[in-house]
Protein backbone atom coordinates (compact mmCIF):
# COMPACT_ATOMS: atom_id res chain seq x y z
CA UNK A 1 0.00 0.00 0.00
CA UNK A 2 1.20 3.11 -0.68
CA UNK A 3 2.14 5.91 1.75
CA UNK A 4 1.79 9.09 1.13
CA UNK A 5 3.24 12.69 2.15
CA UNK A 6 1.77 16.20 2.11
CA UNK A 7 4.69 17.99 0.12
CA UNK A 8 6.41 20.71 1.83
CA UNK A 9 9.02 23.11 1.34
CA UNK A 10 11.36 20.47 3.35
CA UNK A 11 10.04 17.36 0.72
CA UNK A 12 12.01 19.50 -2.38
CA UNK A 13 15.74 17.90 -2.25
CA UNK A 14 13.64 14.36 -2.65
CA UNK A 15 11.33 15.48 -4.97
CA UNK A 16 13.79 17.32 -7.17
CA UNK A 17 15.51 13.82 -7.14
CA UNK A 18 13.25 12.94 -9.72
CA UNK A 19 12.29 16.22 -10.90
CA UNK A 20 15.57 17.08 -12.36
CA UNK A 21 15.73 14.75 -14.84
CA UNK A 22 11.96 14.44 -15.54
CA UNK A 23 11.46 14.70 -19.31
CA UNK A 24 7.87 14.97 -19.73
CA UNK A 25 8.17 18.96 -20.10
CA UNK A 26 4.96 19.71 -17.97
CA UNK A 27 4.72 22.49 -15.13
CA UNK A 28 3.30 20.05 -12.96
CA UNK A 29 6.33 17.80 -12.94
CA UNK A 30 8.52 20.17 -10.93
CA UNK A 31 9.33 21.81 -7.18
CA UNK A 32 7.83 24.41 -8.03
CA UNK A 33 4.12 24.23 -8.96
CA UNK A 34 4.11 21.48 -6.16
CA UNK A 35 5.19 24.04 -3.57
CA UNK A 36 3.52 27.33 -5.11
CA UNK A 37 0.03 25.52 -5.48
CA UNK A 38 -0.31 23.27 -2.48
CA UNK A 39 -3.27 24.63 -1.25
CA UNK A 40 -5.07 24.12 -4.98
CA UNK A 41 -3.41 20.78 -5.64
CA UNK A 42 -3.18 19.98 -1.98
CA UNK A 43 0.19 17.40 -2.99
CA UNK A 44 1.02 14.73 -1.44
CA UNK A 45 3.67 12.56 -2.60
CA UNK A 46 5.02 8.61 -2.20
CA UNK A 47 8.21 6.26 -3.76
CA UNK A 48 7.61 3.20 -5.11
CA UNK A 49 9.15 0.79 -7.32
CA UNK A 50 11.77 3.31 -7.94
CA UNK A 51 9.28 6.27 -9.27
CA UNK A 52 7.71 9.22 -7.38
CA UNK A 53 4.00 8.69 -7.12
CA UNK A 54 2.23 12.18 -6.54
CA UNK A 55 -1.85 12.04 -5.49
CA UNK A 56 -3.86 15.44 -5.84
CA UNK A 57 -6.83 16.06 -4.04
CA UNK A 58 -8.54 19.22 -6.39
CA UNK A 59 -11.81 20.03 -5.31
CA UNK A 60 -12.31 17.14 -3.39
CA UNK A 61 -11.47 14.75 -6.29
CA UNK A 62 -8.19 12.22 -5.75
CA UNK A 63 -6.09 12.61 -9.17
CA UNK A 64 -3.01 11.11 -9.73
CA UNK A 65 -0.33 12.12 -11.84
CA UNK A 66 2.20 10.16 -14.04
CA UNK A 67 4.60 8.33 -11.99
CA UNK A 68 8.25 9.78 -12.82
CA UNK A 69 10.65 7.15 -12.61
CA UNK A 70 13.92 7.03 -11.53
CA UNK A 71 17.45 5.62 -13.18
CA UNK A 72 15.64 2.01 -11.92
CA UNK A 73 12.04 2.88 -12.03
CA UNK A 74 9.51 0.64 -13.31
CA UNK A 75 6.47 2.89 -14.58
CA UNK A 76 4.38 -0.30 -15.13
CA UNK A 77 4.61 -1.41 -11.26
CA UNK A 78 3.65 2.16 -9.98
CA UNK A 79 0.77 2.16 -12.01
CA UNK A 80 -0.28 -0.89 -10.16
CA UNK A 81 0.37 0.26 -6.91
CA UNK A 82 -1.94 3.42 -8.02
CA UNK A 83 -4.60 0.86 -9.01
CA UNK A 84 -4.33 -0.80 -5.97
CA UNK A 85 -4.25 2.13 -3.83
CA UNK A 86 -7.80 3.15 -5.68
CA UNK A 87 -9.25 -0.36 -5.55
CA UNK A 88 -8.95 -0.22 -1.81
CA UNK A 89 -10.41 3.30 -1.42
CA UNK A 90 -13.01 2.38 -3.88
CA UNK A 91 -12.34 5.46 -5.83
CA UNK A 92 -11.27 5.33 -9.88
CA UNK A 93 -7.80 5.49 -10.77
CA UNK A 94 -7.83 9.00 -12.49
CA UNK A 95 -4.42 9.55 -14.25
CA UNK A 96 -4.04 13.29 -14.64
CA UNK A 97 -2.05 15.86 -16.19
CA UNK A 98 -0.74 13.18 -18.56
CA UNK A 99 1.91 14.05 -20.98
CA UNK A 100 1.54 13.31 -24.41
CA UNK A 101 4.70 11.17 -24.72
CA UNK A 102 2.98 8.77 -22.22
CA UNK A 103 -1.00 8.85 -23.75
CA UNK A 104 -0.16 5.98 -25.95
CA UNK A 105 0.76 3.57 -23.30
CA UNK A 106 -2.38 4.45 -21.21
CA UNK A 107 -4.87 3.92 -23.88
CA UNK A 108 -3.21 0.44 -24.25
CA UNK A 109 -3.18 0.06 -20.76
CA UNK A 110 -6.99 0.59 -20.08
CA UNK A 111 -9.84 -1.06 -22.48
CA UNK A 112 -12.13 1.68 -21.44
CA UNK A 113 -10.93 4.97 -20.89
CA UNK A 114 -12.20 8.91 -20.54
CA UNK A 115 -9.62 10.79 -21.90
CA UNK A 116 -9.66 14.88 -21.85
CA UNK A 117 -6.98 17.39 -22.99
CA UNK A 118 -8.90 21.04 -21.82
CA UNK A 119 -7.37 23.92 -23.66
CA UNK A 120 -6.76 25.91 -20.31
CA UNK A 121 -4.37 23.43 -18.84
CA UNK A 122 -2.39 23.41 -21.89
CA UNK A 123 1.44 25.03 -21.12
CA UNK A 124 3.02 27.18 -23.40
CA UNK A 125 6.48 25.64 -24.87
CA UNK A 126 8.81 27.62 -26.87
CA UNK A 127 12.02 26.92 -28.29
CA UNK A 128 14.74 28.22 -25.91
CA UNK A 129 16.89 29.78 -29.28
CA UNK A 130 13.46 31.57 -30.26
CA UNK A 131 13.05 33.87 -26.48
CA UNK A 132 17.07 34.08 -26.74
CA UNK A 133 17.61 35.74 -29.82
CA UNK A 134 13.94 36.86 -31.07
CA UNK A 135 15.10 36.79 -34.42
CA UNK A 136 13.25 37.35 -37.51
CA UNK A 137 10.26 38.84 -38.69
CA UNK A 138 7.51 37.54 -36.18
CA UNK A 139 9.42 38.91 -33.20
CA UNK A 140 10.01 42.28 -34.77
CA UNK A 141 7.18 43.54 -32.29
CA UNK A 142 9.35 41.98 -29.79
CA UNK A 143 12.43 43.82 -30.72
CA UNK A 144 10.94 47.16 -31.02
CA UNK A 145 10.03 46.51 -27.07
CA UNK A 146 13.19 46.13 -26.00
CA UNK A 147 14.64 48.85 -28.04
CA UNK A 148 12.58 51.38 -26.81
CA UNK A 149 12.72 50.39 -23.38
CA UNK A 150 17.20 49.96 -23.95
CA UNK A 151 16.93 53.30 -25.34
CA UNK A 152 15.11 54.78 -22.45
CA UNK A 153 17.00 53.01 -19.66
CA UNK A 154 20.27 52.11 -20.90
CA UNK A 155 21.99 51.33 -18.19
CA UNK A 156 19.52 48.90 -16.90
CA UNK A 157 20.77 45.58 -16.11
CA UNK A 158 19.56 42.03 -15.44
CA UNK A 159 21.81 39.81 -12.89
CA UNK A 160 20.58 36.96 -10.79
CA UNK A 161 19.21 36.88 -7.40
CA UNK A 162 20.38 35.85 -4.35
CA UNK A 163 19.06 36.26 -0.71
CA UNK A 164 21.52 39.36 -0.38
CA UNK A 165 18.85 41.16 -2.43
CA UNK A 166 15.49 40.62 -0.24
CA UNK A 167 14.95 43.96 0.62
CA UNK A 168 14.52 44.73 -2.96
CA UNK A 169 12.84 41.81 -3.76
CA UNK A 170 10.39 43.49 -1.09
CA UNK A 171 10.49 46.85 -2.42
CA UNK A 172 9.54 45.37 -5.55
CA UNK A 173 6.29 43.99 -4.64
CA UNK A 174 5.42 47.08 -2.99
CA UNK A 175 6.04 48.75 -6.03
CA UNK A 176 4.39 45.76 -8.11
CA UNK A 177 1.39 45.85 -6.09
CA UNK A 178 0.40 49.87 -5.98
CA UNK A 179 0.83 49.56 -10.35
CA UNK A 180 -1.00 45.90 -10.49
CA UNK A 181 -3.83 46.56 -13.24
CA UNK A 182 -5.90 43.00 -11.32
CA UNK A 183 -5.96 44.55 -7.91
CA UNK A 184 -9.63 43.65 -8.15
CA UNK A 185 -9.91 40.15 -8.93
CA UNK A 186 -9.52 37.95 -6.01
CA UNK A 187 -8.09 35.38 -8.44
CA UNK A 188 -5.32 37.23 -9.15
CA UNK A 189 -4.37 39.06 -5.50
CA UNK A 190 -4.61 35.17 -4.60
CA UNK A 191 -1.82 34.25 -7.15
CA UNK A 192 0.44 37.23 -6.41
CA UNK A 193 0.46 36.07 -2.82
CA UNK A 194 1.86 32.64 -3.75
CA UNK A 195 4.41 34.04 -6.36
CA UNK A 196 6.11 36.61 -3.33
CA UNK A 197 5.82 32.89 -1.14
CA UNK A 198 8.07 31.57 -3.86
CA UNK A 199 10.59 34.50 -3.94
CA UNK A 200 11.29 33.87 -0.35
CA UNK A 201 13.05 30.62 -1.49
CA UNK A 202 15.60 32.38 -4.25
CA UNK A 203 18.31 30.19 -1.96
CA UNK A 204 16.92 26.47 -2.93
CA UNK A 205 19.30 24.94 -5.19
CA UNK A 206 15.87 23.92 -6.79
CA UNK A 207 15.45 27.10 -8.62
CA UNK A 208 17.28 29.54 -10.68
CA UNK A 209 16.25 33.52 -10.52
CA UNK A 210 16.94 36.53 -11.90
CA UNK A 211 16.05 40.28 -12.13
CA UNK A 212 16.19 43.49 -14.24
CA UNK A 213 17.54 46.07 -12.14
CA UNK A 214 17.15 49.85 -12.82
CA UNK A 215 20.60 51.40 -10.85
CA UNK A 216 19.24 49.29 -7.04
CA UNK A 217 15.63 48.92 -7.83
CA UNK A 218 14.34 45.69 -8.95
CA UNK A 219 11.76 46.42 -12.17
CA UNK A 220 11.33 42.77 -12.83
CA UNK A 221 12.26 39.28 -11.80
CA UNK A 222 11.65 35.80 -12.72
CA UNK A 223 11.94 32.30 -11.38
CA UNK A 224 11.97 29.11 -12.94
CA UNK A 225 13.36 25.21 -12.41
CA UNK A 226 15.23 23.01 -14.90
CA UNK A 227 13.94 19.90 -15.27
CA UNK A 228 15.73 17.42 -18.17
CA UNK A 229 15.77 20.06 -21.12
CA UNK A 230 12.98 22.29 -20.52
CA UNK A 231 13.05 25.47 -18.12
CA UNK A 232 10.10 26.01 -16.61
CA UNK A 233 9.30 29.29 -15.82
CA UNK A 234 7.45 29.60 -12.02
CA UNK A 235 7.11 33.53 -11.56
CA UNK A 236 7.35 36.02 -14.44
CA UNK A 237 6.33 39.65 -13.29
CA UNK A 238 7.33 43.65 -13.87
CA UNK A 239 6.31 47.02 -13.17
CA UNK A 240 4.30 48.00 -16.25
CA UNK A 241 5.74 51.47 -15.95
CA UNK A 242 8.71 50.25 -17.59
CA UNK A 243 7.00 49.88 -20.91
CA UNK A 244 9.20 47.54 -22.72
CA UNK A 245 10.48 45.74 -19.16
CA UNK A 246 8.51 42.18 -19.96
CA UNK A 247 9.84 40.99 -23.30
CA UNK A 248 13.43 42.29 -22.59
CA UNK A 249 13.53 40.11 -19.10
CA UNK A 250 12.24 37.08 -20.70
CA UNK A 251 15.33 37.11 -23.28
CA UNK A 252 17.81 38.33 -20.44
CA UNK A 253 16.44 35.38 -18.19
CA UNK A 254 16.78 33.02 -21.26
CA UNK A 255 20.43 33.62 -22.49
CA UNK A 256 21.38 34.02 -18.52
CA UNK A 257 19.67 30.58 -17.61
CA UNK A 258 18.73 28.65 -20.87
CA UNK A 259 22.15 26.74 -21.35
CA UNK A 260 21.52 22.87 -22.14
CA UNK A 261 17.91 23.35 -22.27
CA UNK A 262 15.81 23.09 -25.49
CA UNK A 263 12.17 24.29 -24.09
CA UNK A 264 11.50 26.96 -22.27
CA UNK A 265 7.79 26.45 -20.80
CA UNK A 266 5.76 29.48 -19.13
CA UNK A 267 3.15 27.32 -18.34
CA UNK A 268 -0.56 27.64 -19.03
CA UNK A 269 -2.94 30.65 -19.13
CA UNK A 270 -5.25 30.26 -16.32
CA UNK A 271 -7.69 30.88 -18.72
CA UNK A 272 -6.83 34.79 -18.63
CA UNK A 273 -7.44 36.30 -21.59
CA UNK A 274 -4.83 38.90 -21.36
CA UNK A 275 -2.48 36.46 -20.25
CA UNK A 276 -3.59 34.20 -23.32
CA UNK A 277 -3.20 37.07 -25.88
CA UNK A 278 0.56 37.77 -24.57
CA UNK A 279 1.79 34.14 -23.93
CA UNK A 280 0.66 33.43 -27.72
CA UNK A 281 2.15 36.97 -29.38
CA UNK A 282 5.80 35.38 -28.29
CA UNK A 283 5.20 32.34 -30.54
CA UNK A 284 4.75 29.18 -28.51
CA UNK A 285 6.41 25.99 -30.58
CA UNK A 286 3.94 24.00 -28.83
CA UNK A 287 0.69 23.60 -26.72
CA UNK A 288 1.56 20.99 -24.55
CA UNK A 289 -1.24 19.06 -24.02
CA UNK A 290 -1.58 17.63 -20.32
CA UNK A 291 -4.61 14.35 -20.95
CA UNK A 292 -6.72 13.21 -17.91
CA UNK A 293 -7.38 9.49 -18.23
CA UNK A 294 -10.31 8.58 -16.32
CA UNK A 295 -10.40 4.63 -16.62
CA UNK A 296 -13.87 2.83 -16.53
CA UNK A 297 -14.88 -0.74 -15.32
CA UNK A 298 -16.83 -2.75 -17.71
CA UNK A 299 -19.77 -2.75 -15.73
CA UNK A 300 -20.47 1.03 -17.13
CA UNK A 301 -20.45 0.13 -20.42
CA UNK A 302 -22.17 -3.45 -20.57
CA UNK A 303 -24.41 -3.78 -17.40
CA UNK A 304 -26.96 -1.33 -17.34
CA UNK A 305 -29.25 -3.44 -15.00
CA UNK A 306 -28.48 -7.11 -13.41
CA UNK A 307 -29.69 -10.00 -15.90
CA UNK A 308 -31.06 -13.30 -14.98
CA UNK A 309 -28.79 -16.03 -14.93
CA UNK A 310 -29.46 -19.56 -14.71
CA UNK A 311 -27.74 -23.52 -13.94
CA UNK A 312 -29.18 -26.63 -14.03
CA UNK A 313 -30.43 -25.90 -9.81
CA UNK A 314 -30.45 -22.48 -9.80
CA UNK A 315 -31.27 -19.09 -10.76
CA UNK A 316 -28.99 -16.22 -9.66
CA UNK A 317 -30.60 -12.15 -10.26
CA UNK A 318 -30.63 -9.50 -8.31
CA UNK A 319 -31.20 -8.52 -4.91
CA UNK A 320 -35.49 -7.85 -3.83
CA UNK A 321 -36.79 -6.28 -0.62
CA UNK A 322 -38.26 -9.50 -0.02
CA UNK A 323 -34.63 -10.87 0.03
CA UNK A 324 -33.66 -9.09 3.39
CA UNK A 325 -34.25 -11.22 6.28
CA UNK A 326 -32.45 -14.28 4.85
CA UNK A 327 -29.77 -12.00 2.70
CA UNK A 328 -28.80 -10.48 6.56
CA UNK A 329 -28.99 -14.08 8.36
CA UNK A 330 -26.37 -14.70 5.34
CA UNK A 331 -24.33 -11.70 6.01
CA UNK A 332 -24.45 -12.08 9.98
CA UNK A 333 -23.60 -15.47 10.00
CA UNK A 334 -19.88 -15.07 11.57
CA UNK A 335 -19.04 -18.63 11.90
CA UNK A 336 -19.45 -18.66 7.98
CA UNK A 337 -18.10 -15.77 7.29
CA UNK A 338 -14.84 -16.42 8.92
CA UNK A 339 -13.78 -17.30 5.43
CA UNK A 340 -15.19 -14.58 3.91
CA UNK A 341 -12.58 -11.81 4.21
CA UNK A 342 -14.23 -8.80 4.45
CA UNK A 343 -15.91 -7.35 7.49
CA UNK A 344 -18.97 -6.83 5.79
CA UNK A 345 -20.09 -4.82 9.43
CA UNK A 346 -16.97 -2.64 10.25
CA UNK A 347 -17.16 -2.18 6.53
CA UNK A 348 -20.62 -0.34 7.01
CA UNK A 349 -18.78 2.94 9.67
CA UNK A 350 -21.94 2.84 10.98
CA UNK A 351 -24.70 0.74 12.98
CA UNK A 352 -26.95 -2.51 11.20
CA UNK A 353 -30.16 -1.53 10.70
CA UNK A 354 -32.54 -3.66 8.81
CA UNK A 355 -31.75 -2.24 5.26
CA UNK A 356 -28.36 -1.65 5.71
CA UNK A 357 -26.35 -4.37 3.84
CA UNK A 358 -28.92 -4.38 1.16
CA UNK A 359 -28.63 -0.76 0.65
CA UNK A 360 -24.59 -0.88 0.14
CA UNK A 361 -25.08 -3.68 -2.37
CA UNK A 362 -27.48 -1.48 -4.22
CA UNK A 363 -24.93 1.44 -4.05
CA UNK A 364 -22.65 -0.43 -4.92
CA UNK A 365 -24.05 -1.53 -8.24
CA UNK A 366 -25.35 1.86 -8.98
CA UNK A 367 -21.64 3.07 -9.14
CA UNK A 368 -20.76 0.38 -10.89
CA UNK A 369 -18.22 -0.77 -8.19
CA UNK A 370 -19.92 -4.45 -7.55
CA UNK A 371 -22.32 -6.78 -8.79
CA UNK A 372 -24.18 -8.75 -6.03
CA UNK A 373 -26.21 -11.84 -7.45
CA UNK A 374 -29.20 -13.44 -5.18
CA UNK A 375 -28.07 -17.07 -5.94
CA UNK A 376 -31.83 -18.84 -5.50
CA UNK A 377 -32.95 -22.57 -4.98
CA UNK A 378 -36.90 -22.70 -5.92
CA UNK A 379 -37.11 -19.26 -5.46
CA UNK A 380 -35.52 -18.64 -1.94
CA UNK A 381 -31.95 -16.66 -1.68
CA UNK A 382 -29.56 -19.19 -0.07
CA UNK A 383 -26.73 -17.35 -0.64
CA UNK A 384 -24.68 -14.38 -3.02
CA UNK A 385 -22.15 -14.08 -5.62
CA UNK A 386 -19.97 -10.69 -5.64
CA UNK A 387 -18.07 -9.23 -8.56
CA UNK A 388 -15.63 -7.01 -7.65
CA UNK A 389 -13.15 -5.11 -7.37
CA UNK A 390 -12.29 -4.07 -10.69
CA UNK A 391 -8.99 -3.27 -11.79
CA UNK A 392 -9.92 -1.18 -14.74
CA UNK A 393 -7.33 -2.94 -17.05
CA UNK A 394 -10.11 -6.19 -17.98
CA UNK A 395 -9.79 -7.84 -14.47
CA UNK A 396 -12.17 -8.20 -11.78
CA UNK A 397 -12.27 -10.86 -8.82
CA UNK A 398 -15.50 -12.88 -7.78
CA UNK A 399 -16.35 -13.93 -4.31
CA UNK A 400 -19.26 -16.54 -3.36
CA UNK A 401 -21.04 -17.55 -0.21
CA UNK A 402 -23.43 -20.46 0.64
CA UNK A 403 -25.71 -20.38 3.67
CA UNK A 404 -24.52 -23.23 5.99
CA UNK A 405 -27.40 -25.11 5.53
CA UNK A 406 -27.01 -25.49 2.00
CA UNK A 407 -23.72 -26.42 2.14
CA UNK A 408 -21.82 -29.56 0.80
CA UNK A 409 -23.88 -29.59 -2.35
CA UNK A 410 -22.12 -28.16 -4.62
CA UNK A 411 -24.54 -24.83 -5.37
CA UNK A 412 -21.42 -22.83 -4.61
CA UNK A 413 -19.14 -24.01 -7.30
CA UNK A 414 -22.16 -23.94 -9.92
CA UNK A 415 -22.81 -20.01 -8.82
CA UNK A 416 -19.48 -19.26 -9.32
CA UNK A 417 -18.93 -20.85 -12.42
CA UNK A 418 -22.22 -19.17 -14.06
CA UNK A 419 -21.20 -15.81 -12.71
CA UNK A 420 -17.14 -16.40 -13.87
CA UNK A 421 -18.58 -17.14 -17.37
CA UNK A 422 -20.94 -13.97 -17.42
CA UNK A 423 -18.07 -11.70 -16.96
CA UNK A 424 -16.08 -12.83 -19.49
CA UNK A 425 -18.53 -13.33 -22.32
CA UNK A 426 -20.88 -10.79 -21.44
CA UNK A 427 -19.07 -7.99 -19.18
CA UNK A 428 -16.10 -8.49 -21.74
CA UNK A 429 -13.52 -9.26 -18.92
CA UNK A 430 -10.68 -10.51 -19.70
CA UNK A 431 -9.32 -12.09 -16.32
CA UNK A 432 -11.59 -13.18 -13.23
CA UNK A 433 -9.34 -13.90 -10.16
CA UNK A 434 -10.67 -15.49 -6.57
CA UNK A 435 -8.79 -16.24 -3.95
CA UNK A 436 -9.45 -18.26 -0.56
CA UNK A 437 -8.03 -18.76 2.54
CA UNK A 438 -5.12 -21.70 2.95
CA UNK A 439 -7.18 -22.86 5.62
CA UNK A 440 -10.71 -23.28 3.83
CA UNK A 441 -10.46 -26.73 1.85
CA UNK A 442 -13.71 -26.57 0.79
CA UNK A 443 -13.39 -23.38 -0.65
CA UNK A 444 -10.07 -24.50 -2.36
CA UNK A 445 -11.67 -27.63 -3.92
CA UNK A 446 -14.37 -25.35 -5.41
CA UNK A 447 -12.05 -22.64 -7.20
CA UNK A 448 -9.84 -25.80 -8.33
CA UNK A 449 -12.74 -26.90 -9.96
CA UNK A 450 -13.43 -24.48 -12.23
CA UNK A 451 -10.54 -21.86 -12.16
CA UNK A 452 -7.01 -22.20 -12.76
CA UNK A 453 -4.25 -21.40 -9.83
CA UNK A 454 -2.05 -18.66 -10.22
CA UNK A 455 0.12 -18.24 -7.11
CA UNK A 456 0.03 -18.69 -3.00
CA UNK A 457 1.61 -16.44 -0.15
CA UNK A 458 1.38 -17.41 3.70
CA UNK A 459 -2.42 -16.51 3.95
CA UNK A 460 -4.23 -17.09 0.61
CA UNK A 461 -4.42 -19.36 -2.30
CA UNK A 462 -5.00 -17.61 -5.59
CA UNK A 463 -6.49 -18.19 -8.69
CA UNK A 464 -7.97 -17.01 -12.22
CA UNK A 465 -10.09 -17.81 -15.16
CA UNK A 466 -9.01 -15.87 -18.64
CA UNK A 467 -11.17 -15.69 -21.80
Amino acid sequence: MLQFKSVTKQDGAKLRKYYKTCGYGLCEYSVGTKLMWRSTLHPAWAETAGCLVVRNCINGRIVFDYPVPGPEGDEDAALEAIESCCMEQGIPPVISVVPECKAARLLARYPYVRVSDVRTWRDYVYYREDLQLFAGRRYSGQRNHINKFRSKWPDAEFRPLSTGDQAAIETFWAEYEAEFPKGDNAKARDELKLAQGMLRMVDKPWFVSGGMFDGERLIALSLAEKCADTLIIHIEKALYSYTGVYPTLVQAFADAFGTGCRWINREDDAADRGLRTSKLQYGPAKLAPKYCFEPQNELFSHVKVLPVLKTERLVLSALEERDIPAYNALVLDGDRNRWWGYDDVGGLGAPVEERSFFEVAQRDFENRQAANFAVRLDGALIGEAVLYRFDCRGGAELGCRIDGAYAGHGYGTEAFAAVADWALYQVHLSRVVAKCFRENQASYKMLSSCMRKSGEDETFYYFEKLV
